[in-house]
């Protein structure tokens, strides 16, 4: 897994690479752990070249969320391919997240 964040006009956006699975949740949660603080957030997370998402990852991503929208922001998700997509639906986590 690799992932980048990067910050434009206010945004923060993170780009996803590979998978995120028991083995790189935690490190995934560590590199995006700035963001947890931040006050009315607003954030994009690329999909594109995520290959495949854990329960571990879709942890991850919840904690996300719930900082996020505990923190008075908005979280996207972009351009994830149909296999992931998939796995959004079928935990229910379709309902949670915004997926565009």
């Amino acid at each position: 897994m690799k992932s980048t964040i990067t910050t434009e006009n206010g945004k923060s956006i993170i780009t996803i690479e590979g998978r995120i699975d028991t083995l790189t949740a935690t490190d995934f949660l560590k590199e995006i752990e700035p963001l947890m603080n931040i006050e009315n957030p607003d954030i994009e997370i690329n999909c594109k070249k995520l290959e495949y998402i854990s329960s571990s990852g879709l942890r991850a991503l919840l904690s996300l969320q719930k900082s996020v929208s505990a923190n008075g922001g908005k979280l996207v998700l972009l351009h994830t391919a149909p296999a992931i997509n998939e796995v959004f639906k079928i935990t229910g986590f379709s309902s949670i997240f915004t997926i565009i």
